[in-house]
């Protein structure tokens, strides 16, 4: 429980990344088909379902409220060790995906799958280096109503390894506010400020109704795609992965290097795959 609770943890950090998926994340270590299975047959096996999904949640949860505050700083004062963590913990994942196929063939259809999905992550990264006008998420019905769809929007990308829902965030206008409306709630709940808390709550329940709704309906769609097409599926998801780490250094910010950012970078680096691949055991 406390593995899944640690899995949860790096999955909520990576889901709050523009340029890193938690889908990804997911697949690196080992529970991707799992936690599809969980939340697809949550009613049908309620007990078992629970039991795995509810860590996973909780240590999610505990990451998204840290890292409104935490991720910032690390951003701006370790930028280059940061970025290179998280494509450690992207690549340690690649062994495990890569056995699903080896030994397999290499065949046109799957092959295609892996150029487009790798295609399609790169391309989003280079057009979301830009965030547009900042969505105004002052309180109204017209407001909540696409807060509910934007959280559709945002958790169906987060399920999906390799695309990044927080990107997908930042292309709509939506990320920064988001972002901020959750530190923003978790300030006002430690100091007892129900007009903050309340406030809070007009931005996020609508939008955590939209992530609930849109995890559950594109969940079926991807345990139905495995079923069919598993092939396919992990093509797909190594063309993700290849490129997750591309996006990421496509929408980072870095500093001059140096001999001390570059060797720490590289201990980042491998930190990041050893960690993967042991919470993928």
């Amino acid at each position: 429980m406390i593995k899944s609770f640690f899995k949860g943890v790096v999955i909520g950090i990576a889901n709050i990344i523009p340029g890193v998926s938690g889908g990804t994340m997911m697949v690196s270590m080992g529970i991707y088909d799992k936690l599809i299975h969980c939340i697809t047959h949550l009613f049908s096996e309620l007990k078992k379902s629970i039991l795995f999904l509810l860590p996973i949640a909780v240590g999610m949860v505990v990451a998204v409220a840290g890292s409104s505050f935490g991720l910032t700083y690390l951003f701006e004062h370790f930028p280059i060790q940061t970025n290179l963590l998280f494509i450690g913990l992207i690549l340690g994942g690649l062994p495990a995906v890569w056995k699903k196929v080896k030994g397999k063939g290499v065949k046109v259809g799957p092959l295609a799958a892996c150029v487009f999905f790798f295609a399609l992550v790169v391309g989003m990264a280079a057009m979301g280096e830009t965030e547009g006008k900042a969505a105004d998420l002052s309180f109204s019905l017209v407001n909540a109503v696409k807060l509910v769809g934007v959280g559709i929007i945002t958790s169906a990308t987060m399920v999906i390894p390799g695309v990044s829902g927080s990107m997908v965030l930042m292309l709509m206008g939506f990320y920064y506010p988001v972002l901020n409306a959750v530190k923003d709630f978790f300030t006002a709940l430690a100091a007892f400020d129900m007009d903050g808390i309340l406030t809070g709550c007009g931005i996020l329940i609508p939008f955590g109704i939209g992530v609930v709704a849109g995890i559950f309906g594109i969940a079926k769609l991807v345990e139905i795609i495995f079923e069919k097409f598993p092939l396919y599926a992990y093509w797909a998801i190594i063309g993700l992965i290849v490129s997750s780490p591309i996006a990421i250094l496509l929408m980072g910010t870095f500093p001059a290097l140096t001999v001390v950012s570059f060797l720490t970078g590289v201990l980042a680096l491998a930190a990041g795959i050893a960690i993967a691949m042991k919470l993928g055991e």
